[in-house]
């Protein structure tokens, strides 16, 4: 992965500046239509962003309708969703490793170990729940603060010990189980009842939706504000309303839909919450621009002040700790933890979400909603064919497939934006 980051010094940095200042001047002479043009050209050049998974989802979703309409049933979509949430979370750690152009292949074993010792404190021992899932979290904050000391201090590459992980935690798992196998949590157990059994009522999902838009309305007149005030070009007032009304009558719709069923999980709004707080911490924190910068050019960042080592520390320790909040979801759907736990697809799922939904494997590019969108669309489509009735070893290739078309787009984007000058 080393040599993947030194990728993108290939561009020429005078033409990528030369870019940025072409848009700020399509802007300022052209306004909106200027914007219009600009989306235009970046597709051209390679800055497809959550395009191609989005028009993707939909084509499988078109597909598998066609197929059986109960795939698009509010039922079916409440389902996705839900179970999608567990397997998300673990993929939000991996789309942070991956924007370090590193790899964690354990996540699926960490999640596995954690939810086995949450599982033993809170059935065998008589822990509380929070005492359990603290304990969870603490195994997970654990293994990756090692993880980052044998890269930062040892070179290790990432690829060595997450595989010695992989392993090694499967091993874990079982020596934790001991002759149980499985332990079943009780019915009455809070996390039971938040991840399989409690929903958003409807009155409450509205409002949740209103809230929602007007927070993304704020920041975006915010963020125009700002940029008026520093003399830089900025988007109309009116396309901002206008994104914001459109956002407004589709979540409004959508919400209108699941509530016919269940309504949204909140296992699945807890998933979302998380994906939108590390949005924020990615794009408007000093931590996220060094995440970026590190990931685009290690030594670029190293000689900028940026305390590189911190920063690896920061992201394994949160990539392992999500996998063990995964794990811990995971078990409060499945209603048990067993020696099968994190050790059947979930590892290379996770990876595969993050990756079909745009995070790129060679470091720098990617976002928080990736992971969202990469597992709705390997949920969706393992939904599909089971609705039709389609073996499982189909899932398997249909996934591998998906995969190999994600990475093939990244590949081709990222020559598009070397020619054009963007890096």
């Amino acid at each position: 992965m080393a040599d993947q980051k030194t990728m993108t010094e290939a561009s020429d940095p005078t033409a990528s500046v030369a870019a940025d200042l072409a848009d700020e001047r399509l802007i300022r002479t052209q306004g909106a239509a200027g914007y219009a043009r600009l989306f235009v050209n970046r597709l051209k050049s390679g800055e497809l962003g959550s395009l191609p998974v989005v028009v993707g989802l939909v084509v499988i979703s078109l597909a598998f309708y066609s197929a059986e309409p109960k795939f698009l049933s509010s039922y079916s979509i409440v389902s996705i969703t839900q179970f999608a949430a567990p397997i998300g979370v673990i993929a939000l750690g991996i789309v942070l490793v991956l924007l370090l152009g590193e790899i964690d292949l354990s996540v699926g074993s960490v999640s596995g170990f954690a939810s086995a010792v949450m599982a033993v404190l809170l059935v065998n021992k008589g822990q509380s729940i929070v005492v359990a899932i603290l304990a969870a979290l603490a195994v997970g904050l654990a293994i990756g603060a090692v993880y980052a000391v044998l890269y930062t201090k040892l070179g290790v590459p990432s690829f060595v010990f997450s595989l010695a992980g992989l392993l090694g935690f499967q091993g874990a798992l079982l020596f934790v189980l001991g002759t149980q196998g499985t332990i079943n949590i009780p019915s009455q157990s809070g996390l039971l009842q938040f991840a399989r059994r409690s929903f958003v009522p409807d009155t409450v999902s509205y409002i949740l939706v209103v809230a929602i838009v007007a927070l993304y309305a704020a920041t975006q007149v915010w963020g125009v504000r700002r940029r008026t005030a520093a003399e830089l070009s900025s988007p109309p007032l009116a396309l901002t309303a206008v994104k914001a009304l459109l956002m407004l009558v589709g979540l409004l719709a959508l919400t209108y839909y699941v509530n016919i069923d269940r309504g949204w999980s909140y296992l699945w709004v807890f998933f979302v919450v998380l994906v939108v707080l590390m949005d924020l911490a990615l794009r408007r924190t000093t931590w996220g621009r060094h995440v970026f910068a590190v990931g685009g050019n290690e030594e670029a960042a190293r000689r900028s002040g940026i305390k590189v080592d911190r920063v690896y520390f920061s992201v394994f320790a949160l990539t392992s700790t999500l996998a063990a909040l995964g794990g811990v979801l995971a078990v409060g759907l499945q209603t048990s933890v067993s020696q099968a736990s994190g050790t059947t697809d979930t590892n290379l799922t996770a990876i595969a979400a993050a990756v079909i939904g745009g995070t790129s494997l060679f470091g720098g590019r990617g976002s928080a909603y990736s992971a969202m969108l990469g597992i709705l669309v390997l949920q969706a489509i393992q939904s599909g064919l089971n609705l039709i009735n389609v073996d499982s070893s189909v899932r398997f290739m249909v996934t591998g497939a998906v995969l190999l078309l994600a990475v093939a787009i990244d590949s081709v984007s990222r020559r598009a934006r070397a020619s054009s000058g963007r890096g």
